[in-house]
């Protein structure tokens, strides 16, 4: 029997408990993900530093980030297939293998090259574990405890990127960039170890034949979508717009093949899943919240070393108040969502998002860290009351034989969507500034009215998620307007 939803959860029906055995697998996939983000979130600040130990330019050493986000955006996509072709414990056991090898090749390179290929092999594996836990927590958490789990989930991709900088800066004032790849890799050894005793294995496999040709149109699709957003703004224009077409024409390419595959339960990413309006719905505005958030993680270190002339350290502890803010209250937002659904999470939470934008559109050289400090913790309240919600409501809404292809779909959008949110405002910062330069003006007086431009572009972005936050229902209200998945 249907029972209407009320907004609270009963008192009387208290949430299933989760089983210990799961629970453990849980927390294990919660471990592997914080280190693989805390891996990935290290090297920005690092480059400087291996440029100069390794005497390569600026230029060269950026693809030892370029590379990494290729190869994630390469990843993800067949995640879904994965998921369902192998098993929990097997797909785990491959992805710590892969980045716990990448760590080790990384620690041990003697030079530019080994290190790229160190890192690929590293974002094999980290590409991997974020579908991986999203899946397995759809899979073993009750709908009712979804919120409160999707909440630890929120706390590990704010924490680790809060942390990541600020553990680099202090590593690498003292020690070379090889201590960073020193400290993650027993930890990842560990959680492989532990994975390989106590990893058990969730869910049912299916023998659907992987197709080649998916795999390929996938590569250049969303490679190079992501590579040609990266490369705007850079040296050759002309490169990025060769590289983004080829993406979007691959990425139809895909989509036909997709479509045709998914008839027979054969597709490397089902996008049946968007079939369900709460699904997509959600999608949207996860993806112009990622566009507005990664654009701006970006772009606040420019502003406040160029225009504020701060230097990287100080830059770092504005932005960690408000990132561990996001952290900390990630699973209390959890809690929420369970209680009362997304609603009273996500229409203040996006509000809150875009007022602190528009306020980062006014900023000056002279503007006080105190209030750029209140900004970015408004700013990071705010995503914490979006992310969870986003993440339980979307992936809730979907049949259980849809899980690891929403999660997929899920993290290639967030992907896609965050490199085009950093080109988008990398580029018209360096523009403005570049202009004003030009003019003889100095970089701070140049580059306030590029950072106001692109902050305000960013602020207008996430209008779009205000608008469409109070269309997003609570998956108990929306799963039954979804078609059959054989449909």
């Amino acid at each position: 029997m249907a029972v209407a939803s009320t907004g609270s959860i009963p008192t009387a029906n208290p949430a299933p408990l989760i089983a210990p055995s799961d629970m453990r697998v849980i927390w294990l996939l919660l471990v592997a993900a914080f280190v693989a983000i805390l891996n990935e979130t290290t090297m920005g600040i690092a480059i400087p530093h291996l440029n100069h130990d390794l005497g390569i330019p600026p230029e060269l050493g950026q693809w030892l980030t370029s590379a990494f986000m290729l190869t994630m955006a390469i990843v993800i996509p067949t995640t879904g297939f994965l998921l369902q072709r192998f098993t929990t414990r097997q797909v785990f056991i491959a992805a710590m293998t892969s980045f716990s090898l990448g760590t080790l090749v990384c620690l041990v390179a003697p030079g530019f090259e080994v290190l790229l290929a160190g890192r690929v092999i590293q974002a094999g594996g980290t590409g991997i574990m974020m579908p991986l836990l999203m899946t397995t927590m759809m899979n073993v958490v009750p709908p009712q405890s979804r919120g409160r789990m999707m909440g630890r989930v929120g706390l590990v991709i704010s924490l680790a990127p809060a942390i990541g900088p600020t553990l680099a800066g202090a590593v690498l004032e003292t020690l070379s960039w090889r201590a960073l790849f020193a400290i993650v890799l027993p930890i990842a050894i560990v959680a492989l170890a532990m994975g390989a005793k106590w990893m058990t294995n969730l869910g049912e496999t299916t023998r659907a034949p992987i197709d080649i040709l998916s795999i390929i149109v996938s590569a250049l699709g969303f490679g190079g979508v992501v590579y040609g957003l990266s490369q705007f703004g850079g040296e050759s224009t002309t490169v990025a717009i060769i590289a983004l077409a080829i993406g979007v024409v691959s990425l139809g390419l895909f989509v036909w093949r997709q479509i045709v595959l998914q008839r027979t339960d054969d597709a490397l990413l089902d996008l049946r899943v968007f079939r369900s309006g709460n699904y997509t719905v959600a999608i949207l505005i996860l993806a112009v919240l990622s566009m507005a958030m990664f654009g701006t993680l970006t772009l606040l270190p420019l502003y406040l070393q160029d225009v504020v002339k701060l230097n990287a350290l100080y830059s770092g502890l504005i932005l960690l108040p408000g990132s561990v803010a996001m952290g900390l209250l990630a699973p209390v937002m959890g809690r929420v969502y369970d209680a009362r659904g997304p609603r009273v999470l996500l229409i203040p939470g996006t509000i809150m998002v875009a007022a602190a934008l528009f306020f980062y559109s006014t900023v000056t050289e002279s503007t006080a860290w105190q209030l750029l400090v209140t900004a970015q913790m408004i700013l990071s309240i705010g995503m914490a009351m979006s992310f969870t919600p986003l993440f339980s409501s979307s992936l809730g809404s979907l049949r259980r034989n849809l899980y690891s292809h929403g999660s997929a779909a899920l993290n290639t959008i967030q992907q896609v969507a965050g490199a085009a949110g950093v080109a988008l405002l990398t580029v018209t910062y360096s523009s403005i500034l570049h202009a004003g330069e030009n003019e003889g003006l100095q970089t701070a007086t140049a580059g306030a009215p590029g950072a106001r431009m692109a902050f305000l572009i960013a602020a207008c972005i996430a209008l779009a998620a205000v608008a469409l936050a109070a269309f997003v229902r609570k998956p108990a209200d929306a799963i039954d307007d979804m078609p059959p998945a054989g449909h």
